[in-house]
């Protein structure tokens, strides 16, 4: 006998997943594209399009925790 699956539709928490996902993926690449060693906070910053996000002021970058 077939066991057919279900599928539901797509819930908020999978939105958020497949959008956090998708930023991974455009992080790898910039990385795997850079020169340098790690990317720069200002790179990261342009990967992920965040230029001008108020929200994010408020929000110690990597750089600043790290030395």
């Amino acid at each position: 006998m077939t066991q057919v699956v279900a599928l539901s539709a797509p819930n908020a928490q999978d939105c958020v997943a497949l959008a956090e996902i998708e930023l991974c993926g455009e992080l790898m690449i910039a990385a795997s594209a850079a020169g340098e060693e790690r990317l720069s906070p200002d790179r990261i910053d342009e990967v992920l399009d965040v230029r001008g996000a108020e929200c994010w002021a408020a929000v110690p970058r990597q750089a600043a925790r790290w030395g």
